[in-house]
């Protein structure tokens, strides 16, 4: 399982990205920011392979927040081009109840929210700028719940983190400086709220972006791995995900990998993406984990994960992607192979 912004792609490469995502051995995904609900449907409908997907639709968030098209020459980017999608921004509680219902009608599974800036924002609207007032947030959250709908945030630090957490969403995305305010981990365990780090999307600023936007990254990076270490502590379940967008899709495990190096044990890395993951989105009792009454859901891997996390990403590991108990990657040799190889 694990998170993805597939959203700035046409849709011949969004497809090649969902069937990657299977391949890598991810059989649901929580899209974070985008993905046209179509998707999801031709995937149920066999058109198209790939993993389970909840779809978010936008980002919303206020004028001039990460989910606004306009940018600050104001020209529309390509973020989100489907004219009948709405458009991310709502300014005002009544607005982004209003907004809520209209993703919702529209596919959401799941309701995608800013509370602060980003890593590649402009000036003004950074990690640790705040998007929303509190009572713009409190309505969000609450009118998700009403939709039951699970809600998950991008903050980064700040008091746009907090906010969020407070005003009680399901998880947060990235929340790199949860350590700068070190109760808000208690809370989050508190109210079973979810943190979802987001390494990958980091190493990739780190070295191939903007100038600002490497500082910005690489000044982050060194409270990251202190705030997950700190949640992790406190009893706050970790969920892996990526926030890709044109990048990362197949090569999803990485961030497992860079949970390992953080700090986390080989067990718990792999929960992210499988258990804890299920329990993040509400899905606990459909997959997430081997039982009876759940779907078939599972990878046959050459290796050991618990030895060795790499094994997840290692040149033809992957032996067999089982979705719903239909193959869709099967590597393992028959019985035929066996007999040559005698």
């Amino acid at each position: 399982m694990g998170d993805r912004r597939t959203q700035l792609a046409p849709p011949s490469k969004t497809a090649r990205a969902i069937e990657d995502s299977l391949k890598a051995g991810y059989t649901c995904i929580r899209d974070a920011g985008g993905l046209d609900a179509g998707f999801k449907f031709a995937v149920e409908e066999g058109i198209l392979e790939g993993p389970r997907l909840l779809c978010s639709v936008a980002i919303v968030s206020p004028s001039g927040g990460i989910g606004d098209r306009v940018a600050a020459s104001g020209h529309r980017n390509t973020f989100n081009t489907d004219p009948m999608h709405p458009s991310g921004v709502a300014n005002g509680p009544n607005d982004v109840r209003a907004l809520v219902r209209e993703l919702v009608r529209v596919g959401a599974d799941v309701i995608k929210f800013a509370t602060t800036g980003g890593a590649s924002s402009r000036s003004g609207h950074g990690p640790m700028d705040i998007a929303f007032g509190q009572d713009e947030v409190k309505a969000l959250v609450a009118e998700a719940k009403a939709q039951q709908k699970y809600t998950m945030c991008h903050a980064v630090g700040g008091p746009g983190l907090r906010m969020c957490i407070e005003a009680g969403v399901n998880s947060v995305e990235h929340g790199c400086y949860i350590a700068d305010d070190p109760d808000l981990v208690n809370i989050m365990a508190g109210n079973n709220t979810f943190l979802t780090p987001t390494f990958e999307v980091y190493e990739f600023h780190s070295t191939i972006s903007a100038p600002h936007v490497i500082a910005r990254t690489k000044q982050l990076m060194q409270v990251h791995q202190d705030s997950m270490q700190m949640a992790i502590a406190a009893g706050v379940k970790i969920s892996s995900g990526t926030d890709a967008g044109g990048f990362v899709h197949g090569d999803n495990a990485r961030e497992i990998e860079l949970m390992v190096e953080r700090g986390l044990t080989n067990m718990q890395a792999i929960q992210t993406a499988t258990g804890w993951a299920a329990e993040c989105i509400g899905r606990e009792k459909d997959f997430g984990t081997i039982a009876k009454g759940k779907y078939a859901d599972f990878l046959v891997l050459d290796g050991d994960p618990l030895k060795d996390i790499g094994v997840f990403r290692a040149e033809n590991s992957i032996q067999m992607v089982m979705k719903g108990g239909i193959a869709y990657v099967d590597n393992l040799p028959t019985q035929d192979d066996k007999t040559v190889s005698n």
